[in-house]
C-alpha cells in the first residue's frame, strides 16, 4: 500500500558529507539514492531538493567578507554540484533522473519547470530540483516547500539525522521528549526550529504536511511511503 503518490524529499548538504567533514561521502549519498530508487520502483513519484551546506553556506560567507547575495548564490551553485551528483548515483545503479535548475544553465541540467517535471515523473524519473528558488535571500528550506507546493505534492518528507521533532535538541538534552504529531501552530509557539519561517508558512498556508524523519536509518523512507508512523508529522 502507499499512502504517499508524489513527494517532494529535502535533504541537507551536509547529510550528504557522512562522516566527513566537507564534500559528498560517496557510502552515504549511494545508501539515500537505494532508498529514493526503492520508493520509485513501488510508483511513488519523488522529487529532491538538496542543500549545499557540504560545500559552501551563503551566511557563512558573510562572516568572510562576502557580499550576502554573491554568498547566497554561491550556494546555490553548491546545490547544483550536489544535484549532479545525485543525478549521477542514480545513473549508477540504472536509473534515469531529471536535474531541473533554478539558474538557467544548459550544459548542466534543464531550467526548472512544473511541466518538465510532472514529464518526468510520468516517466518514472526522480527529479532533482536545484539552485535553491534561483534568488538570494531564500533557503533551500523554502525552495523545498515551494517546489513541493507547485508539483502539488501530498508531502514534504524532510530528511535528518534525528528521528523526529523532539521538545529540546535530543542530543544535547536527555530528557528531551519526541512528538509523533504536532500542528504548525504549535511548533511556532514552542519556537520548535523545524524549517525557517518562509517555509513553514508556505507549507502551513496551502495545506502542505511535513514529515521529519531519519533519513540514516535504512528502510525508513520506504516505511513512511507505506503508511507506518516514522517521525514526526506536522500538519493545520
Amino acid at each position: 500500500m502507499i499512502k504517499y503518490k508524489r513527494v517532494l524529499l529535502k535533504l541537507s548538504g551536509e547529510s550528504l558529507m557522512g562522516d566527513e567533514h566537507y564534500g559528498i561521502n560517496h557510502h552515504t549519498l549511494t545508501g539515500y539514492i537505494n532508498q529514493v530508487k526503492e520508493i520509485v520502483e513501488m510508483g511513488v513519484e519523488v522529487g529532491i531538493v538538496i542543500g549545499g551546506g557540504n560545500i559552501f553556506r551563503g551566511m557563512t560567507g558573510i562572516h568572510k567578507g562576502f557580499d550576502r547575495v554573491n554568498g547566497d548564490y554561491m550556494g546555490m551553485l553548491a546545490t547544483v554540484i550536489n544535484g549532479l551528483a545525485i543525478q549521477s548515483a542514480f545513473e549508477s545503479i540504472g536509473m534515469h533522473a531529471k536535474l531541473l535548475t533554478a539558474i538557467p544553465m544548459p550544459p548542466v541540467g534543464e531550467p526548472y519547470s512544473k511541466h518538465k517535471a510532472l514529464e518526468s515523473f510520468s516517466k518514472k524519473m526522480p527529479v532533482i530540483f536545484s539552485a535553491g528558488t534561483g534568488n538570494p535571500f531564500f533557503t533551500t528550506d523554502t525552495a523545498a516547500s515551494l517546489r513541493a507546493v507547485e508539483i502539488e505534492a501530498d508531502v514534504l518528507l524532510k530528511g535528518t539525522r534525528v528521528d523526529g521533532i523532539y521538545t529540546a535538541d535530543p542530543e544535547k538534552e536527555k530528557t528531551a521528549t519526541k512528538f509523533d504529531t504536532i500542528t504548525f501552530d504549535d511548533a511556532y509557539k514552542r519556537g520548535l526550529k523545524i524549517m525557517d519561517l518562509t517555509a513553514f508558512t508556505m507549507c502551513k498556508e496551502n495545506n502542505l504536511p511535513v514529515i521529519v524523519f531519519d533519513m540514516n536509518t535504512k528502510g525508513n523512507l520506504k516505511k513512511l511511503i507505506s503508511g507506518k508512523k516514522i517521525g514526526t508529522l506536522v500538519k493545520n
